[in-house]
């Protein structure tokens, strides 16, 4: 095919671009910072780059988008979302938000280095709005540039593929492509910035609506707008509820706790940490949005933040995570309330979270295990038990639960069986162990003949609880040092490794023996490098 044709699939991009068309549009056409009140969106083209690059593409994005392979490998696809040309029925936009920052209320921020393109209506009749994430500057970028790097390009481009082959919650990316651009960043905001190659990434989802939307409204007293986005996010997102109404209301509020609680649950499940769930990062469809200081549990350390900003509160730890949720949810009810007559409701849906994910996580953790079944006289002694001895040296969290799946009951229940052949099956789970104390293998050991008479109580197959831990537990994860290496190789004009992750992490759950480099625990010398294990918000 001649990449100089424009492919027909492109051209047949349908656009219906509903949230500029029911909601108030900023009417002042400038790229300046301002306060924009009294709206929703500010129309802004993306910015122009000299030299863009396709770096790779996600077909399966492509394939929800009816766009062929051929398609994303033409010289238009790269323009067009490189920012550089503009679709017919496109029109793109900036959207206006605002929230809470490390607990404080930070007032306006909107999409400083975001442009949303338009609403595409798929052939199955999907909504799912294209957006470019490092596209320049928009009326929300203060004193930023609104542009993206490389470095942290690739990490959203991967991460959005590999958490939604996870099967977690989340926005999805379609493109990354280089700018041909230097920009200057100052990674770790200690006054040695440097200049790095510039990218952007597509990213698509049913909507980019977040928790911030509706806070800046209220926080304004602009009621009555507050009350037209929920309506339009009601008709358009949920429009399984029914038309807005009080009690539409009440049940839109109790499904974004819902869908919130099971977002985190499967964060918490795979060992991902968010590194920065502002109010303005969660998603009103309980989708992971803004892939940027993230990483995944490898020593299991429940207060690992991989946010430099956060390294002294730790706020956003992994575990605290489902707390931070519903800190969050309380903000967006708070900004709701003025909806509702009175405060009952929202604090019936923010009961019915935690009450959620209590339950949820008794299941998570059985299914973790094994399990059929949570049975909480029993399990959550030995859940409790587990993650102590987790954190008792340093232990991978992915390779030991995949371990934890090959070991046989009668091995855990034997009378006559040592501490030492019980725990040489999980020895690749720890990072040095040599650190394994007498008192360490006696406790883990202890606990493993608990886990093995709680199997051997349930009477489990052994090939079905292996094939149960291996669907949950997955075998590949984006570990930092992984996407590192990628970054690094891409910089020098490489960009193998990128694609063969991306196609690794569409099978994290499978053995995959010839990638089984990639599953394997962090290498020591990525133990304090810049990028594999703590990161900051610099992008």
């Amino acid at each position: 095919m001649n990449a100089r044709i424009q492919p027909k699939g492109l051209t047949a991009l349908q656009f219906d671009n509903r949230f500029l068309r029911e909601l108030p549009v900023d009417p002042i056409n400038s790229n300046t910072p301002r306060q924009v009140i009294g709206y929703c969106a500010s129309r802004v083209l993306p910015a122009k780059v000299p030299q863009p690059q396709l770096v790779a593409y996600a077909q399966e994005v492509a394939d929800l988008l009816d766009l062929s392979a051929e398609e994303c490998q033409s010289d238009s696809f790269t323009e067009i979302f490189s920012g550089n040309r503009q679709l017919p029925g496109m029109d793109p936009y900036a959207s206006c938000y605002g929230g809470h920052q490390f607990g404080n209320w930070a007032g306006q921020l909107g999409d400083g280095r975001a442009i949303n393109l338009g609403e595409v209506i798929n052939r199955q009749g999907q909504r799912l709005a294209l957006q470019l994430k490092g596209s320049g500057r928009t009326p929300y970028s203060r004193s930023a540039d609104g542009l993206a790097v490389l470095r942290s390009s690739v990490r959203e481009f991967l991460c959005s593929e590999a958490m939604h082959h996870l099967g977690v919650p989340s926005t999805r990316a379609l493109s990354l492509i280089l700018t041909g651009e230097q920009v200057w960043r100052d990674m770790f905001y200690d006054g040695r910035a440097k200049q790095e190659p510039g990218a952007v990434v597509c990213r698509v989802a049913p909507s980019f609506i977040r928790f911030g939307n509706f806070q800046i409204l209220a926080a304004r007293g602009q009621t009555e707008l507050l009350r037209q986005l929920a309506d339009y996010c009601i008709r358009t997102d949920f429009p399984h509820l029914g038309e807005p109404s009080p009690a539409v209301y009440q049940q839109w509020f109790a499904e974004i706790c819902r869908s919130t609680a099971e977002m985190v649950l499967h964060w918490m499940r795979v060992g991902f940490v968010h590194g920065v769930m502002n109010t303005d990062n969660m998603s009103i469809l309980g989708l992971t949005i803004d892939y940027g200081p993230y990483g995944w549990l490898e020593d299991y350390d429940p207060n690992w933040t991989p946010n430099t900003t956060d390294a002294g509160g730790r706020r956003y730890s992994y575990a605290q995570q489902p707390q931070i949720a519903l800190w969050n949810l309380v903000q967006l009810a708070n900004a709701l309330y003025p909806l509702f007559d009175e405060a009952e409701p929202l604090e019936r849906a923010l009961d019915g979270y935690q009450a959620q994910y209590q339950q949820g996580r008794q299941t998570m953790m059985a299914q973790k295990l094994g399990l059929t079944a949570f049975d909480a006289e029993t399990d959550e002694t030995l859940v409790t038990e587990l993650l102590a001895v987790l954190q008792l040296v340093e232990t991978d969290m992915t390779r030991f639960y995949r371990l934890l799946a090959d070991l046989k009951v009668d091995d855990l229940t034997a009378e006559n069986a040592n501490t030492a052949e019980l725990l040489t099956p999980l020895l690749d789970a720890y990072y040095i162990p040599e650190q394994l104390t007498a008192a360490h293998r006696l406790r883990i050991g202890n606990w493993l003949r608990s886990y093995g008479d709680r199997l051997q109580k349930e009477g489990t197959q052994e090939a079905s609880r292996k094939q149960r831990m291996n669907a949950v537990n997955p075998n590949f994860v984006l570990r930092n040092y992984l996407a590192q290496e990628a970054i690094d190789q891409a910089e020098k004009q490489d960009f193998s490794r990128i694609n063969e992750l991306l196609e690794v992490l569409r099978r994290p759950y499978d053995e995959q023996p010839d990638k089984q480099q990639f599953a394997g625990k962090r290498p020591d010398w990525a133990r304090q490098r810049p990028g594999c294990s703590m990161l900051s918000c610099s992008s």
